[in-house]
Parts: structure tokens; sequence; C-alpha cells
């Protein structure tokens, strides 16, 4: 599909509320541009409170009265299993508004967001049908029965890195639950979540069970999560945002949260390793997505005996990386998404330079021809890191990689387990032993041995510490979606 063929057609963004589209209240709107060329794609209703509460009562109504709670959960699975043969029937339409307002290349947006996007609702149309509850043998003259219930309304607050597929891993379960939905995606990149909600519309889902409302945290997704007739908020993001979200909650109606909010991942490369499969592994655990990526290997562990040849071949592929126009199917990493993005990673840039890391490679803006226009940074690699430096511990979001050298699997342990997150992690060597020994010790909800990056719609996702609680994807996400109901029966 052409990109011009899609700007061209492109009309400005209406809230979705009730099956249709709608203006916001205030009439204001928010600009929606494309990052790798400066240029405006469209605007989008920048809703606020009163809009989020109308896309709530429409929610509540099409969960208390409407026929999405009466429908036989077989007819439920077959619409969850259209959404996700339409996400493939529109896939290039939809690869090429992601990376049009993303800035990640458009064989990334195929591969990595549409194409696990349409497999999430086709896994959890199996799940419609399979929700059950169960019997349990009580004491005494009595039957004991449980319910699994839907929860209700849910909030769902998505990041800007991977609009439709955060969107899917959320709305999928919900809808095979028998929830509904308000989604409000970043004000940086909200069109393929609405078109996802149109797609839903298409699909069969009736009116008011997914709603999605365009605006800026502060003010439609605060209103999300104070408002007392939403019944749990799904939430990918930073760990500030997390806290207001969780005093919101406390101050409202105690809704309950899932959490998914980034790390600091380790990846762990001992000595026995296969070099051949951990070095381009390595790199596209830190610069698939131009490292905006909350799983992304930022910091690279490697041992002492393979640390210099290890890091001369990753600086090597680095440098040569093709950074460009991200339509190009040449292009290896596109631009970052927004100037304040570019200028957080510098400013972590300039930090680890200062607290004396060595800079490898990268490090500064690519302004090399039409890239002047958007917000690419070269790929940057450090060495010489110390666990306790700013760039080891806090979370950039950008393609730049941290290499901490260590001396044996005792070190390597503590330094993966000093920070804050807990998200991801690999462990790379061919010692059987070590790898579960290891996979054990590690405080990260994800452990990867002698790979990077493993997804699957039917594998748990989520963090330990601050990288949030509860988990996408697999049986385990259908846990939050829901509630238990115990029931007694005197026989």
């Amino acid at each position: 599909m052409d990109a011009s063929a899609v700007t061209q057609t492109l009309k400005p963004g209406k809230l979705f509320i009730g099956g249709k589209p709608s203006e916001c209240a205030s009439g204001k709107k928010i600009d929606v541009m494309n990052p790798a060329t400066g240029e405006l794609l469209t605007t989008v209703e920048r809703g606020e409170a009163a809009d989020a509460d109308r896309a709530v009562k429409a929610a509540r109504q099409a969960f208390e009265s409407g026929p999405w709670p009466k429908m036989n959960a077989s007819e439920r699975g077959k619409i969850l299993w259209r959404i996700g043969e339409l996400i493939d029937k529109h896939r290039d339409e939809l690869a090429m508004l992601e990376c049009l307002n993303t800035g990640k290349t458009l064989k990334g947006a195929q591969r990595g967001d549409m194409k696990p996007a349409s497999d999430i609702f086709y896994y959890y149309a199996g799940w419609a049908r399979n929700l059950h509850g169960e019997v349990i043998p009580v004491d005494g003259p009595f039957l004991n029965y449980t319910l699994r219930e839907p929860v209700g309304v849910v909030g769902m607050i998505t990041a800007w890195n991977y609009p439709m597929l955060l969107a899917a891993w959320k709305v999928a379960p919900a809808l095979a639950t028998g929830c509904t939905c308000v989604i409000k995606p970043s004000e940086l990149t909200p069109l393929t979540t609405l078109r996802l909600a149109e797609l839903c519309q298409e699909a069969g889902v009736p009116d008011g069970v997914v709603n999605v409302v365009t605006g800026y945290g502060p003010e439609a997704g605060e209103a999300l999560g104070r408002h007392m007739d939403v019944d749990k908020i799904a939430f990918t993001g930073s760990i500030r945002s997390a806290r207001a979200l969780l005093k919101a909650s406390g101050e409202s109606n105690l809704k309950r949260l899932s959490l998914e909010l980034g790390g600091k991942s380790p990846n762990i490369i001992f000595p026995d390793a296969d070099l051949d499969t951990a070095i381009p592994a390595a790199f596209w655990a830190i610069y698939a997505n131009k490292g905006e990526v909350c799983s992304a290997g930022s910091r690279l562990l490697l041992h002492k005996d393979i640390h210099d040849q290890f890091l001369e071949r990753l600086v090597d592929k680095a440098k040569n990386m093709r950074v460009g126009n991200p339509l190009d199917p040449k292009t290896e990493m596109g631009s970052q998404i927004s100037q304040a993005q570019l200028d957080r990673i510098l400013g972590y840039v300039k930090s680890g330079v200062e607290e004396g890391a060595k800079l490898l490679c990268g490090g500064e803006r690519d302004t090399e021809g039409e890239k002047a226009k958007g917000f690419f940074v070269k790929p940057t690699v450090f060495s010489g890191v110390k666990p306790s430096m700013k760039i080891a511990q806090e979370e950039i979001f950008g393609p730049v990689l941290a290499a901490i050298e260590f001396r044996d699997e005792e070190e390597a342990v503590s330094i993966s387990n000093g920070t804050v997150y807990g998200l991801v992690s690999a462990v790379w060597t061919r010692d059987i032993q070590r790898a579960h020994r290891l996979a054990r010790q590690i405080k990260a909800g994800v452990v990867w041995i002698n790979t990077y990056n493993g997804f699957d719609s039917a594998a748990p996702f989520g963090g330990y510490k601050q990288s949030g609680f509860g988990r996408e994807q697999g049986m385990h996400a259908l846990e939050s979606y829901t509630q238990v109901k115990s029931v007694w029966v005197a026989l």
C-alpha cells in the first residue's frame, strides 16, 4: 500500500462512543504528526473528563442492558475471531498507519505489530467459551460452586510505542470475558486504535462495548482513573503515571489495576554462549523498534572473558545499521516518536559521558539528508558502564545500550536484580544447570534462555517490582478481567 494513498484519505479522527464517531465537548483538537518527517498527518479530538464520562456511560449501558452480556459465549468467540480476520484483511493499511504515526519501519509494523494483533484475537476467541467455574467439596450438606464473571467496564490506557498491539492485548481478553471498555490511546499515536474500534464494530461488537476517547493523560486518562463507574484500569506506560492511577483508584472506587510499566532488562552473556547467535540477538534486543520497547535488552552484561570481542562485533553492526526512511524496505531503524523523546535520549547520553562511561558509537542526532526533518538518533553503545550509573538504572526508551562487565554468576545475578525494574531478562549459556539456576534467581516476569524477545499470545507477559503487576496474554490475563463468585446451596 502506498503512503500517499493512506495520507490523502486520512480524515480528522473523532471520538468513538456508543458505536458512532463523535466530537468532543470542548471542540479542541490534537495534531497528529509523522515523526520521521515532522509533517502533520491529521488531527483528532481532544477528549476531556466530560467525554470520558460519556464513553463510560455508553460502556456501562452496554454492559448492564445491551445484548453483550446476554450473548452466548460461543457467539462472542465468533466475533473475536472475525476481528482477527479483519485485522489480517486490513494489515497493510494498519501497518502503514502505524508506520506513519510512530516512525517505526513499515516491515516492523507488519511483522511485529499487526501479525500478533490479529493472533491475540484468534487466541482469546477460543477462551470465550472455555471460561468456567468449579465445584468445591466443602464440608457439610452443601453444594459449593464458583462462577467466573466479567469485571465490568474497563478503562484501557495505552502507550505510543506499540499502539495497535497494546490495545489488542487489552481488548481481546476483555471481550472474551464479556467486559466492555473505554480505550484512551496515547495522544501521539491514536490512529490505529480508532481504526480498531471501527473493525470491532464491523465484526459485530454491539454499540457501546468498545469506545475510544482520544486525549491527554492528565485530562482523559485521569478522568477514567477517577471515574466511579469504571471497574478496572488496564495500563501500559510510565511508573509516574501508574502512581497517579493508583492514587486515583484509592480516592475513588478502589478499582482494580493491571500495570505494565517498562524495564531496564539484563541480557547476560556467558563465555560458553553461542556468540554467533547471541550477538545479533543482543543487537535487535536494543535496536528493534528504535529501542522504544519496554522489554528492550538495554543492559548488556558481558563476562570478562568475552567482553571485548563481543562488543567489537556488536559495535561494528551498530555503526553499519541503516537508519532512515521507515517506508524503505532496506531501513533497519526509523525515527524516535517525538522531539521530547529525542531530547530525553540525548540527555541520557550526556549523563553517561559525564559519569565516565565510554561512548563507543552513536550518541547523537542523525541529521543526514532527509533525516534532518525527523527525530532520528544514531545507534549508541556505551562500555565501561557501572551498575550505579544513571544509564544503567533508568529506562531510556531509545537505542542506547549500556554494556557492563561481570566476573562470575553471582555478580551477574546481583547486577541483574540491582534496579527497581523486573520485566524481562535473558541468559546465554550452554550450561543447562546454570540456565535454570539463573531463571530462578533473576527477579523478572520473563526469562529467556538462549533467545531474546520470544512472544506468543498463549505465554504470559508482565513484570516484577516496579515493572508492574498483572499479566497480559495467555490464560493469566483473564484473571484481571474476571471476578470469582462463590455460590452455596444447602442440600
